[in-house]
């Protein structure tokens, strides 16, 4: 009985958060245009881009380095490291050095905006 409460506790609290944001939001968004606030300034950031627009770059090539983690793993697995070691060491290098990697081309793209 109490294996199957844990997801539905799980997900539930997701649910529950994401809700109360969600509402939270759309009120305080409300009373805003109540006031006459203009909501355009929610959207900008003083003319520069926002932080979240690069999310789909840095996502990119996560997925990308934790790929190569995994079939780098297996390679090191099959001939030089223990398996139990090959796996996650590989993962984190490989995951890291491609958020590393994301970062220079998230500044580069950024000084070409300006």
């Amino acid at each position: 009985m109490s294996e199957i409460l844990v997801p539905i506790v799980f997900f539930l609290s997701i649910f529950g958060i994401v809700y109360i944001y969600l509402m939270t939001r759309n009120k305080e968004r409300l009373s805003m245009i109540e006031k006459g606030i203009d909501l355009s300034q929610l959207h900008s950031n003083n003319g520069n881009p926002s932080p979240l627009k690069y999310w789909v770059i840095k996502v990119g090539f996560l997925m990308v380095g934790i790929a190569l983690g995994i079939i780098v793993g297996s390679m090191a697995a099959n001939s030089v490291m223990n398996e139990e070691e090959a796996y996650p060491s590989m993962i984190l290098l490989f995951g890291g050095l491609a958020l590393i990697s994301s970062y220079f081309v998230e500044k580069k793209l950024r000084e070409n905006v300006k």
